[in-house]
């Protein structure tokens, strides 16, 4: 083989491994970051306030995203620093800057997840030896345990943005039944109380606020 043709074949596996990497890019976003916990609690306030649509999907991604960013930004600060920079300037390999930028990631993942989701993952992965410190837990452990707490926690901040938004509805409906306004949808009286209340109580800002501050309890 010439040198020439060796070289062309090294870079095609570089490209399509590079190709194979950006495919998982969504799947690290979701699973190893706090973009779920934050998108579903969007999604819990455009329900609860009744407009289906306003935000659209993809304002609300975006805004998922750059919150996302904003919590994640120590710990993208430390892979950088540990990781990317040194292996830019070749002072380590590939796969040292891969456990070195493990290492920030599993720290926020332990900070956010619940002690009984790892024990239950403990407990299904029927591993030969468990883990007694967290260097000893495994990583394919780690994540599915951190995605289970993420969602219990943005269900448990869902509930509480439902509450207010409920007894609007709950009064709303009792108001119209006593009234006999039967054949009037109650939404159309409720969802303009709702808006108003959100907007009154500067509610993305208490949301927004308390999504980041869940993050660093």
């Amino acid at each position: 083989m010439t040198p020439a043709l060796s070289i062309s074949s090294g870079n095609a596996v570089q490209i399509l491994l590079l190709a194979g990497g950006l495919t998982l890019i969504p799947a690290i976003l979701f699973t190893v970051t706090g973009f779920s916990r934050i998108l579903i609690v969007l999604g819990f306030i455009r329900t609860a306030v009744g407009t289906t649509t306003a935000p659209p999907n993809q304002v609300l991604i975006g805004i998922a995203l750059f919150l996302t960013i904003f919590v994640m930004s120590p710990t993208i600060s430390a892979i950088n620093k540990d990781a990317l920079v040194p292996l830019e300037h070749k002072a380590i390999s590939t796969s040292v800057a891969l456990e070195k930028a493990e290492v920030p990631l599993r720290q926020f993942m332990f900070k956010q997840t619940q002690v009984q989701d790892i024990s239950l993952f403990v407990s299904l992965a029927k591993l030969k030896k468990p883990p007694k410190t967290r260097a000893e837990l495994p990583t394919q452990v780690l994540i599915p345990a951190f995605i289970v707490s993420e969602m219990k926690s943005a269900f448990q901040i869902g509930v509480l943005i439902f509450l207010p938004f409920l007894i609007i509805d709950l009064i709303v409906s009792s108001t119209l039944m006593s009234m006999g306004m039967i054949m009037l949808p109650p939404t159309f009286i409720s969802l303009p109380l709702k808006i108003l209340l959100f907007v009154l109580v500067d509610g993305w800002d208490l949301v927004i606020k308390a999504l980041v501050q869940s993050f660093h309890v």
